[in-house]
């Protein structure tokens, strides 16, 4: 581990992930993907998921080398193809009362160099394969968390100004504070900005709204909201019962859109990494719920793979509402990467929807949520398109219209 990031800092990390993340429960069997250049968190939490009393803790984690391995060696039909097997059994471990951490960390473009079309044609593969695994988190059947670790290449790519060992240490530092570990007791920071996350949720799911109506540079979108939509945020009970953070940080709520009841233009506002590509300025234009115009001045070949991936690709699953003086927003770094970059903007979520955003969503099945506008896509990419020239209305059923957020602030 490099000698600038502080073990306190990251053992902490750790703890929260495992008591206020996850929330594992004595007993209990946690599975942890990560990247290989993550192992000093994943040890401390190891310690720390046996210490809150898990039954068995089993890590699985990848290599950036040997994943351009692949890519640089190996036949053409080994790029259509998926680890089905491991997928299965995780989702057998999910089944069996198991629950999920992921660690993210990696070069955000490992695959930069790569063939586009070969990136595309595992990440499909993978996506089919990951059906088991996937589904029971998509309908948040058991208690999950998301935390980074500060890697090489990605703090490289962040602060490209810095040596690596200083942008490690700088980027850890970032991580921390979005991740609100500061200060004495980070439990009960988290406590409070679920609380207060909890207003938002109420206020929202209080209006039920019909549309959400976008208005800024480049944007002039109706959202329709899906049937019986839940709005969500902060942490929540999974269907086990077990009250967890899924993400650490999060700063949004969130809601089903409907699939087929969006039209209009929207820019995106911040670049999207993807793939190991970053793809900029993103304008699309939505007809009936779907993509029918897309462009960007770069990664426009990887924009337009991402949205022929399936049926769903180009319709959108969530619609996250984040105020513009989110932390993350406000530190002014560009972290490229999903889980951070996500939570300093508002931003929507092309292909999959979330069954739990649905009211009794859970006891649904994929032709029924789909009639209550949920969405069902392979994919899942979030892209932001909020800032403070972007105001957004709720429209009632009847019309009526009222402010949920100016000037990229919330207005109640």
């Amino acid at each position: 581990m490099s000698a600038s990031i502080d073990p306190q800092k990251l053992d902490r990390l750790a703890q929260v992930a495992v008591r206020t993340g996850v929330n594992l429960q004595k007993g209990q069997d946690l599975i942890i993907t990560a990247p290989m250049i993550a192992l000093p968190l994943v040890r401390r939490i190891v310690v720390h998921a046996y210490q809150a009393g898990a039954g068995l803790v089993m890590p699985f984690l990848t290599d950036d080398e040997i994943t351009l391995a692949r890519y640089e060696n190996a036949s053409d039909q080994s790029f259509d193809r998926a680890a089905d097997w491991f997928f299965a059994g995780m989702g057998q471990a999910f089944q069996d009362g198991a629950a999920r951490m992921a660690i993210t960390g990696d070069d955000p473009m490992l695959l930069s160099e790569q063939d586009p079309a070969k990136v595309a044609r595992v990440s499909k593969a993978n996506s089919i394969a990951a059906k088991p695994a996937m589904t029971p988190i998509v309908g948040f059947e058991v208690n999950w968390n998301i935390v980074a670790y500060p890697g090489e290449a990605w703090a490289a790519r962040v602060f490209p100004d810095l040596p690596v060992d200083e942008a490690q240490g700088k980027l850890m530092d970032a991580i921390y504070t979005a991740s609100r570990i500061d200060g004495d007791d980070p439990v009960a920071n988290w406590d409070a900005h679920s609380a207060e996350l909890q207003k938002r949720v109420d206020w929202l799911n209080a209006q039920k709204f019909d549309a959400l109506h976008y208005t800024g540079p480049g944007t002039d979108l109706q959202l329709g909201l899906a049937e019986g939509h839940i709005w969500k945020g902060g942490a929540s009970p999974a269907l086990n019962g077990v009250v967890c953070q899924p993400n650490i940080p999060t700063e949004e709520v969130f809601t089903c859109p409907h699939a087929y009841k969006v039209d209009g233009t929207v820019s995106a506002t911040k670049p999207l990494a993807h793939q190991g590509n970053v793809i900029t300025d993103i304008a699309v234009r939505f007809e009936a719920g779907k993509i029918v115009e897309a462009t960007a001045s770069q990664g426009q070949e990887q924009l337009r793979a991402l949205l022929a991936t399936d049926d769903g690709a180009s319709r959108i699953g969530e619609v996250a509402l984040v105020p513009h003086s989110s932390p993350i927003s406000q530190s002014g770094v560009l972290f490229f990467n999903t889980l951070f970059d996500e939570n300093a903007s508002c931003h929507i979520a092309l292909g999959q929807s979330y069954a739990d955003t649905i009211e009794g969503g859970s006891t649904l099945s994929p032709e029924e949520l789909q009639q209550k506008g949920g969405n069902q896509s392979l994919i899942h990419v979030d892209w932001m398109m909020g800032s403070d020239a972007v105001d957004i209305d709720g429209v009632s059923v009847t019309g009526e219209r009222v402010p949920v957020m100016r000037a990229g602030e919330w207005a109640f």
